[in-house]
């Protein structure tokens, strides 16, 4: 089965193909068959993931997987939240991973709550107008640290500690990071829904 992820991020697509392989479904990256990116006017993640689905089915003409994922800090009402990928452009830096990370650490420099949350909602539709999407949401809870520690991953991993591991998501393999993180606990959620649903 072919199913195409609406995204661009290659590391996102790297780990939902590893996540995704026991089921035997190819993971096609929307970019690669010419499908520009979805508007994500809401804000909530899964409204946000369920747009970015209908959007890549409606151009592909297959089943389609959206992740809207974010980080969620306690101490900012739970922003950045939707607005994640694009965090350190309020702050006149460019969009990046290395900017993001940056600009939070300033600004959360004189802050002594770190508490946040690492949020992925998964939506899978099997066209366009599908009724029934399939949503799976996993959530990490951890502290934001006060500089970066280790160099896997992406994104704010190198800034969320998880307490449950005892150091940061980039301090951790692929392996365990993907049996711990956000996106594993709503990537194998997801798994056991299109077993049950599609196949």
């Amino acid at each position: 089965m072919k199913i195409v992820l609406a995204s661009n991020n290659r590391g996102k697509l790297a780990e939902l193909q590893a996540m995704f392989q026991p089921l035997g479904v190819a993971l096609l990256r929307q970019g690669d068959l010419g499908i520009g990116e979805a508007e994500e006017p809401f804000r909530t993640f899964v409204e946000n993931a369920l747009a970015k689905a209908r959007h890549a089915a409606r151009h592909s003409g297959l089943p389609a997987l959206a992740d809207d994922a974010g980080l969620c800090v306690d101490a900012f009402g739970g922003l950045p939240g939707v607005d994640t990928a694009y965090y350190a452009t309020q702050f006149g830096y460019p969009k990046g991973d290395d900017t993001n990370v940056r600009a939070l650490l300033e600004q959360m420099q004189a802050l002594d709550n770190r508490r946040a949350a690492m949020v992925s909602t998964l939506v899978a539709v099997r066209s366009a107008d599908d009724p029934e999407p399939l949503i799976a949401v996993g959530r990490v809870s951890g502290e934001i640290t006060r500089e970066p520690r280790g160099q896997n991953g992406f994104g704010f991993d190198p800034v969320m500690f998880v307490p449950a591991l005892g150091c940061t998501f980039a301090e951790v393999s692929d392996d365990v990071k993907n049996a711990h993180s956000h996106r594993g606990q709503s990537s194998r959620q997801m798994l056991g829904l299109i077993r049950e649903r599609w196949l």
